[in-house]
């Protein structure tokens, strides 16, 4: 068991949550990317005369610059430091903004996307990993949770620039508008400090120790403390390479991190994120822009439902809102089928109606559970050494398996029908759920240096 007083007696101070606020910020490029490109995606289509192919490659272009971003992540996030890599992110996101909205043709809109995507592969990687080396045990769940809840702040107000642009169709003015949270994170990290534990890493442990008196309110002796408890775990670490990961018992801790994070994607989360306004027109909404705002009504519960893993991860812990979150996602998704199979038998206004509280109840399981979580846990349960490395590949998981879903989606359809699309991703609901049970440890209220010696020590 791990020893819950070894851990100083940090004081949540200013300094720890600014830090954590303006890191989080990195989410809102994500989503208000994601948010975007789910309301002019049809207007898209229109002006370059894509086709279903065509609208998937939009989209995917960004998922594909997400796996190569993190990966260039895993190589430069230990060299650069986690700071650093966030202001990268937050650059390339600017000029691939400005890019996208400027786009003469789709080849060159889909190139601008790839931009996009490398900064938000980047910034998924270095933002949770940035927040949990800066945070304490007690509260590191909280915080590394805004990362997500920037996520679903970002897509929010997406939907509703895409509403207000929705009667014009102008979907430039909606793809330039992000690069609003770009200069916001820019600004915003110039003003942090760097990772303590990557200082330490680097030799800096002046640089490092001035950064934890300040995170522990002042006080030397914790700080010290601290300091010591980072330089102990370091000193019993070895390797520190890419194939470092693939040996017991780090590759549990990655089986775990990448198994989290395809369950994340093949619960379906952003087909309804990207293609929330063709699902409610499919289901029975006479307009697109009734579809856009039933669109939106899904931002609103995305977000609020992320409080509830703020409220609660470090409290109840990371395993027991897993479970909560699952059993949700599959009893939506089944629903979801159902009111798709019964078209036809049923008013459309019946459907619609059935389909956007299916989704709000999808939406709001995912949001405190399989949304926050596994960004959580790839930053807890591996060694520093391997950490940033282990984060990037857990992180292209992440947008690979976005990747795979995403560009499927829509052929699913196609092919099979919403119903047993829908029902497919209930089956991977079912499978997480054990998947948990069987494999995922529970972090709460353990020292990253705690969980990594243990990790270290046991092999879980």
């Amino acid at each position: 068991m791990p020893n819950k007083n070894s851990e100083p007696n940090q004081k949540i101070n200013t300094i720890v949550i600014f830090a954590s606020i303006i890191a989080a910020l990195a989410g809102l490029l994500a989503g208000f990317d994601t948010g975007i490109i789910s309301g002019a995606l049809e207007f898209i289509a229109k002006t370059f005369h894509l086709s279903t192919i065509g609208k998937e490659a939009v989209v995917s272009m960004v998922l594909v610059g997400g796996v190569i971003g993190a990966l260039l992540n895993g190589l430069l996030a230990d060299r650069l430091g986690r700071k650093r890599m966030i202001v990268l992110a937050a650059i390339l996101y600017l000029i691939g903004s400005i890019a996208s909205a400027l786009s003469p043709s789709a080849f060159f809109l889909q190139i601008s996307r790839f931009i996009l995507g490398l900064a938000i592969g980047g910034a998924s990687a270095s933002a949770p990993l940035y927040i949990a080396e800066v945070s304490s045990a007690k509260i590191r769940g909280s915080l590394v949770t805004l990362f997500q809840l920037a996520i679903t702040i970002g897509i929010l107000a997406a939907y509703f620039v895409d509403s207000a642009f929705t009667s014009t169709g102008n979907w430039r003015f909606m793809l330039g508008s992000s690069v609003i949270p770009a200069v916001i994170l820019l600004i915003g990290m110039f003003k942090l400090p760097y990772s303590p534990r990557w200082l330490i890493q680097k030799g800096r442990t002046k640089e490092a120790e001035d950064i934890l008196i300040k995170i522990y309110s002042g006080d030397k002796d914790e700080a010290q403390k601290g300091l010591e408890e980072i330089e102990n775990v370091i000193s019993i670490e070895s390797g520190g390479s890419f194939s470092d990961l693939f040996k017991y018992p780090v590759s549990v801790a990655l089986m775990v991190a990448v198994g989290l994070f395809i369950i994340q994607q093949f619960v379906g989360i952003n087909t309804v994120i990207y293609y929330a306004p063709i699902i409610f027109k499919d289901a029975g909404m006479e307009s697109a822009k009734a579809a856009i705002w039933a669109t939106v009504s899904v931002g609103v519960v995305n977000v609020l439902a992320t409080f509830i893993a703020i409220w609660l991860i470090d409290k109840v812990g990371r395993k027991p809102l897993m479970y909560a979150g699952l059993i949700g996602m599959v009893l939506a998704l089944t629903g979801l089928g159902l009111a798709f199979m019964s078209q036809g038998n049923t008013k459309a206004s019946e459907i619609g109606t059935i389909t956007v509280i299916a989704v709000w109840i999808y939406i709001a399981s995912f949001a405190f559970s399989f949304g926050p979580i596994p960004w959580l846990m790839m930053t807890e349960i591996f060694p520093l050494r391997v950490r940033a490395r282990a984060v990037s590949i857990a992180t292209m998981a992440s947008w690979g398996g976005n990747l795979i879903v995403s560009f499927t989606f829509l052929s699913l359809l196609q092919i099979i029908g919403p119903s047993y699309t829908f029902w497919l991703y209930a089956l991977v609901g079912v499978l997480g759920f054990i998947f948990v049970w069987k494999l995922v440890p529970e972090t709460k209220g353990r020292t990253l240096e705690e969980i990594e010696e243990k990790l270290l020590k046991t092999g879980k």
